[in-house]
């Protein structure tokens, strides 16, 4: 299969180009996980949240992950504190026989949970109290996009088990290390196979013969370095990782594959904006080379056209000779106004032109702006209804 294919999910074998078709995208069952990503800035915890909010409405049973520390899905979903328990979202229409759950991954819960469930309760014990557990579990860099790993294949395999839910939605950080979970598992690999890893482990694998003499020289040197008590700290956190945290490799590979599944669809969220679709570039590339399944592109905050036949050059030149007529005239001020939108419009159009002429395969929902913020239901309702329905592209008078 290439590289740089696009499918939608179990949708994949239309081959959509153009319009992105949401409701399809939704409405298929054997759509079990969709994954917003996108730079920061561009509504990917909206798109997700009203994405999750659409597909209960339908008839869905979904759960909306989130793992950007931003409080906002919270208060738009009407929900006082998310954290790493799935709660139920109050006011959702279950008319179609759907339901809504939301939650915040929380990293160290998360990380406790892998070891209370992997080592017997004397060595989860010790290992919770770890002063180098606890550095980790709370702010190692990767480990939030571990744990998002973890928290997803977790969800995926209880609804597995119960049916507890039929669609995961995940809310990922914003920026190019959304996608950094998709390297955990070989950059957990490469850590816990280690040459200081293995090293620290020499004591623990083996009998006593294997402390040689230049193992004896090391230990002794890092005893003055970091002192006695540092040094056995570090030693048990290191056998820990090793008997417990193997067991999280292979989860977080099995994981990586069902983010590569039929079953799973990946949305790149876009503001209308030169970087932002240079980022949303890099991530369909990224994508594209890892054969995870694209669904398609969302450009969020679009500029609706101004209503009128009149080109931005035609309004700029009436504007001016209004003005040479009367200095204060409001309707100049009017024309101007009508003006720079009608450019903007044009600039975000040809922004996404150029986007669609090198990526013609990734199918494309354009958004128009809301007048405010969404904080409640029905303004996350709204957001899914532009979803679906999209932006009527008017002809562009330039």
């Amino acid at each position: 299969m290439s590289g740089n294919r696009t499918r939608v999910g179990p949708l994949s074998g239309r081959r959509a180009t153009g319009p992105l078709d949401v409701d399809a995208l939704l409405d298929d069952r054997g759509t079990g996980i969709i994954v917003c990503c996108g730079s920061g800035g561009v509504g990917k915890t909206t798109t997700s949240a009203a994405l999750a909010l659409r597909a209960a409405e339908r008839g869905r049973k979904v759960v909306v992950l989130t793992i950007d520390p931003a409080r906002r899905l919270a208060q738009s979903m009407g929900i006082a504190m998310l954290d790493n328990t799935p709660r139920p979202v109050v006011g959702v229409d279950g008319a179609a026989g759907g339901r809504l759950d939301a939650m915040m991954l929380d990293m160290k819960r998360t990380f406790d949970e892998v070891v209370l469930s992997q080592a017997t309760p004397e060595k989860a014990e010790q290992i919770l109290a770890n002063p180098f557990y606890v550095a980790l579990s709370s702010s190692f860099a990767g480990t939030q996009e571990y744990m998002a790993m973890e928290k997803l294949g977790q969800i995926h395999g209880d609804a597995q088990r119960t049916g507890t839910y039929d669609l995961i939605v995940v809310d990922t950080p914003p920026s190019r290390s959304a996608l950094d979970f998709l390297d955990a598992p070989e950059r957990l690999s490469s850590f816990l196979d280690g040459r200081f890893i293995r090293l620290m482990l020499a004591p623990a694998r083996g009998p006593a013969k294997l402390m040689t003499a230049g193992f004896g020289l090391i230990t002794n040197a890092l005893t003055k370095i970091l002192g006695g008590q540092v040094l056995r700290d570090l030693q048990t956190f290191v056998a820990a990782l090793d008997t417990v945290f193997g067991g999280f490799r292979a989860r977080a590979q099995k994981t990586y594959a069902l983010l590569q599944a039929e079953e799973t669809a990946f949305l790149v969220v876009a503001a209308p904006e030169p970087d932002a679709l240079r980022e949303a570039a890099y991530f369909v590339e990224r994508l594209g080379e890892d054969r995870m399944p694209l669904a398609g592109l969302v450009v969020n905050r679009a500029s609706p056209a101004p209503r009128g036949e009149l080109s931005g050059d035609e309004a700029m030149a009436a504007a001016a000779r209004l003005r040479g007529e009367d200095p204060a005239s409001l309707t100049a001020g009017l024309l101007r106004l009508h003006a720079d939108r009608t450019r903007m419009v044009e600039r975000e159009a040809t922004l996404r032109e150029r986007f669609a002429a090198a990526h013609p395969d990734v199918p494309t929902a354009v958004v128009p702006a809301l007048a405010g913020d969404v904080h409640d239901l029905d303004g996350l309702r709204r957001v899914g209804e532009l979803l679906a329905g999209g932006l009527q592209e008017s002809p562009v008078h330039r």
